[in-house]
């Protein structure tokens, strides 16, 4: 493999406190060297890449991947569309295997892509089929506790976490036993429990039970131990981080002062106004995941499959919100957030998130070459989240290569968004 030496990039390295122009050179695909200046010292063999203007950062880490392509149906998209070709390194699989389907999902998927891909396991037994679309799939007699322990604990290399849903129509339908046995695994398997907050199923036409969705969020918290993950604060649904009335569910502060973490989990439900709220309540995310999927992205859908989910029901705006990992990061920066602690989100703290950090999310000199490059541009960009509503913002990331263990990935997706002029939008 090459020898590359990538020249004037600006460097972030949150987990390494480096913030500054810096070359990196990378050898045997190990990161050996980092400097103002190291061309005059690298072999006449070396290829330079000149990285002036760009900005250069440890492997990004997508924290919600759907990416169990064939098996969950139209949910699952192609790993390396969503990773490599597009600026990613690592993909954290949100709940498509589960202990059923998880030696598939390793041989068919975590040992074919160029990109690196773990997952968080799926505490019911279907896994992600077909995005969750059927809800008698995921009732309480549809978690096997022991069984999914044991397969968590004997794919140790691959399942980082499980996977779990918190949300109106499983409450609707069942009450908390679900999310009962789902953070028993969690505890049993001395993993994190990742949480979806959110409506994701209609109520049941008949039988349901009186949910109010201010209710949810609490009940769950007091199941869960620190490290597990509370996912889509910015979600638009009720029963999540903000409340009917608006205003920040009060326990979100208890959450976090017991260790509890919180990952956008950006999504086609993503929503600005709820976002505003949330971070003007002083609560900042941990982690940021793309939540893409083969409903919320223009792929085309297989024979056979659903004609629509409910994450494309309710609003207009699908095919206008395309979004990526980059781009999202791009929206946090547009809410104010710091770069360098959006940097972190999808570096060094996703590696956390999932045990990964003694490997990932950083470029210290002996590790594995993984290095995303990004575009940063200056100007003024329209973007739009799924309720229609605009914020302007005059920075712009987008996905220029990757480095995965040392190989380059030109990031050509056909998936990633375009970006839209502030003027041609008004």
């Amino acid at each position: 493999m090459q020898n590359i030496l990538l020249k004037g990039g600006h460097l972030i390295d949150p987990a390494a406190n480096i913030d500054g122009i810096f070359d990196v050179f990378i050898k045997d695909a190990k990161v050996a060297a980092i400097g103002a200046d190291l061309a005059a010292s690298v072999s006449h063999d070396t290829k330079i890449i000149d990285c002036c203007n760009k900005l250069v950062l440890p492997g990004l880490i997508d924290t919600h991947a759907h990416i169990y392509e064939g098996v969950t149906g139209r949910f699952g998209l192609n790993p390396d569309m969503c990773g490599v070709y597009s600026g990613v390194t690592t993909l954290i699989d949100q709940g498509g295997p589960s202990c059923m389907t998880l030696p598939g999902f390793r041989r068919f998927v975590a040992d074919t892509a160029k990109t690196r891909v773990v997952a968080f396991l799926s505490a019911y037994l279907v896994g992600g089929l077909e995005g969750h679309y059927y809800p008698e799939l995921y009732k309480p007699d549809c978690l096997n506790v022991e069984a999914t322990v044991k397969s968590a604990n004997q794919n140790k290399d691959l399942v980082k976490g499980l996977k779990a849903h918190a949300e109106i129509g499983g409450f609707a339908r069942w009450g908390v036993d679900v999310m009962r046995l789902a953070a028993q695994i969690g505890r049993e398997a001395d993993l994190p429990l990742y949480i979806h907050f959110g409506q994701l199923w209609p109520k049941p036409e008949q039988g349901a039970l009186n949910v109010n969705p201010d209710s949810i969020f609490n009940q769950v918290v007091d199941m869960l131990k620190p490290g597990d993950i509370l996912a889509h604060p910015f979600s638009r649904h009720p029963g999540g981080f903000v409340e009917i009335d608006g205003k920040l569910h009060p326990m979100v502060a208890e959450a976090v002062a017991r260790g509890l973490k919180i990952d956008v989990g950006h999504g086609s439900h993503f929503s600005y106004k709820t976002a505003r709220i949330v971070l003007d309540a002083g609560v900042i995310p941990d982690t940021l995941g793309a939540d893409m999927h083969g409903y919320n992205t223009t792929v085309p859908a297989p024979a056979g499959t659903p004609a629509s989910h409910p994450d494309e029901e309710d609003h207009m705006f699908v095919g206008r919100t395309r979004f990526s990992l980059v781009s999202a990061m791009t929206s946090m920066l547009a809410l104010g957030l710091p770069l360098k602690h959006v940097v972190a989100m999808a570096t060094c703290n996703a590696a956390a998130m999932g045990g990964m950090q003694d490997e990932l999310g950083t470029l210290r000199i002996g590790s594995v070459a993984d290095v995303s490059v990004l575009n940063d541009q200056s100007g003024r960009w329209a973007l739009c989240d799924n309720e229609g509503t605009q914020l302007v913002t005059d920075r712009m990331l987008t996905p220029l290569f990757c480095l995965r263990a040392g190989e380059r990935f030109d990031a050509n997706a056909t998936i990633l968004p375009m970006a839209v002029s502030a003027s041609i939008a008004a």
